[in-house]
């Protein structure tokens, strides 16, 4: 099994945003050392959360470590210039080749912090996401037919490109990625429920790519959120922080600055449940989460059910040792 991170960069309770930085190329270390395929850095605008800017992130980790390919988790490719995209990936590969993601996928932020990413603000919020991505597309493959402007100036200095990975939860993108021979990621933590459906579409629409940029194979991965400790109760306590940041995404109050587990067990008003994977269904829980066993058992079925070979793990943990441990924990389910 191949394990990889998103790592949302969450400031811990009292840290600043330089010691979260610093916590997140510990982690990179620590993952690259444990064999982990991939880190990756999510793109949330809020407060207290340093990774708003994955392409920034991407760069201090991958000099800070070796060999673990580094990514973005997913750069919202709706809000920006398909170019603009290209070129700054295209430099990161240069100064990393053959380590460098792009993650891309399609989200609203939220109304203000939609206007605020437009450059037009003239009119309402608008994207074809469908167009964005061939035009990305065309830049990374150097693809422009002669009588278009852009095919005179291509970016590319080197032969290697940028591993493109679509993200998504949905039927939408599950097609494209197959339309168009790319990776796809499924974020079940957002979408647990359509998880079975959408890896099954993303295969049957899947169309072997011959670019330099596409897969001639289906490769799926599946985003899941995993807590992992020494003991059930542990895990139970580590998940109560995780358990308040998705109470307060459904209610719209989040601003994403987590308390401490024993303060979150106070603020839930109740230690949380480790929910079960039901054997065979393809729809994972929530968050996955317990000792090493029970969640080896959990990732294993999954896996078999879903034929997924390489889970990327995000978690919100606030305790910076238990988050280490959990990783450490997982790493034993990678092989060799």
């Amino acid at each position: 099994m191949k394990l990889s991170i998103v790592d949302m960069g969450v400031v811990q309770p009292g840290d600043n945003p330089g010691d979260t930085l610093k916590r997140s190329i510990k982690l990179a270390q620590q993952a690259e050392a444990m064999d982990y395929e991939r880190i990756w850095y999510s793109e949330h605008h809020a407060k207290h959360i340093i990774s708003r800017v994955p392409e920034i992130m991407i760069a201090a980790v991958a000099a800070k470590t070796s060999k673990i390919r580094v990514g973005s988790g997913s750069v919202l490719l709706n809000h920006y210039s398909a170019y603009k995209v290209a070129e700054t990936f295209s430099t990161l590969n240069e100064f990393y080749p053959n380590r460098i993601d792009l993650g891309i996928g399609r989200a609203t932020t939220g109304p203000v912090i939609d206007f605020a990413l437009q450059q037009d603000r003239s009119k309402g919020f608008q994207a074809d996401s469908g167009n964005q991505l061939i035009e990305l597309m065309h830049w990374m493959e150097n693809s422009f037919s002669p009588e278009v402007p852009f095919s005179k100036i291509p970016i590319h200095t080197i032969e290697s490109r940028p591993e493109i990975h679509l993200s998504g939860t949905s039927a939408w993108s599950s097609s494209v990625a197959g339309h168009y021979g790319l990776r796809y990621i499924h974020a079940a933590f957002f979408n647990p429920d359509a998880t079975r459906m959408v890896i099954e579409n993303y295969r049957a629409n899947f169309v072997p790519s011959q670019s330099i940029i596409g897969v001639s194979e289906p490769e799926a991965r599946l985003g899941i959120h995993v807590v992992c400790a020494d003991t059930e109760e542990e895990a139970r306590i580590q998940l109560a922080s995780v358990e308040l940041a998705y109470r307060y995404l459904r209610t719209g109050e989040y601003d994403f600055l987590l308390p401490p587990p024993d303060e979150a067990i106070k603020k839930l008003g109740y230690l949380p449940k480790i929910e079960p994977y039901l054997k065979g269904s393809g729809v994972p829980p929530r968050y996955i989460a317990g000792t090493f066993d029970q969640v080896a058992e959990r990732m294993t079925n999954l896996s078999n059910d879903l034929k997924i070979d390489e889970f990327v793990i995000q978690d919100m943990m606030t305790d910076p040792e238990a988050r280490l441990r959990s990783y450490e924990l997982l790493g034993a389910l990678i092989k060799h």
